[in-house]
């Protein structure tokens, strides 16, 4: 088994344990916090098969900004209620774990299998995230869309300029 195939098993693991704890937390920091966490193993998996530039825009776009925002508001509307860290076992949690200790069972049983060599990467795949097809591809076959996407963004920011000087102005 290569080191690839054992990081991206990690990774996926990761990623499925910070999202049973993100559905599981009553805490919405606590949460918060683990969606966090998954967002960074899905940016890990993009980089373990090999698009770097959607890893970036992942922790950037999401794990950075969205999130601020989340937490922002989480504290602004005090939702977070006063609890301890631990919370009771009940027995959705066994369920949970069980499920999760099957689904890691099966990960390692496919992947310690006999490798046939059918999942190789073709060299056209593996130019799919790079920024310079991502580029071409949207500047090429999906550029209606992009104008579109950048008009109503447009818009919307012009709108929210208008509107805010409108309340300032009374």
């Amino acid at each position: 088994m290569s080191l690839h195939v054992i990081m991206f098993s990690l990774l996926a693991i990761l990623a499925i344990a910070t999202g049973v704890l993100l559905v599981t937390r009553r805490n919405p920091v606590s949460a918060a916090v683990s969606l966090i966490l998954h967002f960074f193993a899905l940016s890990g998996l993009y980089l373990t098969l090999n698009a770097q530039f959607l890893a970036a825009v992942q922790i950037l776009v999401y794990a950075g900004a969205i999130m601020v925002l989340v937490v922002f508001v989480i504290m602004l509307l005090n939702l977070g209620k006063e609890q301890n860290m631990r919370e009771n076992f009940n027995p959705r949690t066994a369920i949970t774990i069980a499920m999760s200790a099957a689904l890691i069972m099966q990960l390692v049983l496919t992947f310690t299998g006999n490798p046939t060599g059918k999942n190789q990467l073709s060299a056209a795949s593996e130019k799919i995230g790079s920024p310079a097809e991502i580029g071409n591809i949207l500047y090429s076959t999906y550029i209606f869309p992009f104008e579109a996407i950048s008009l109503l963004l447009l818009v919307a920011v012009v709108g929210s300029i208008i509107l805010a000087k409108r309340t300032v102005d009374k």
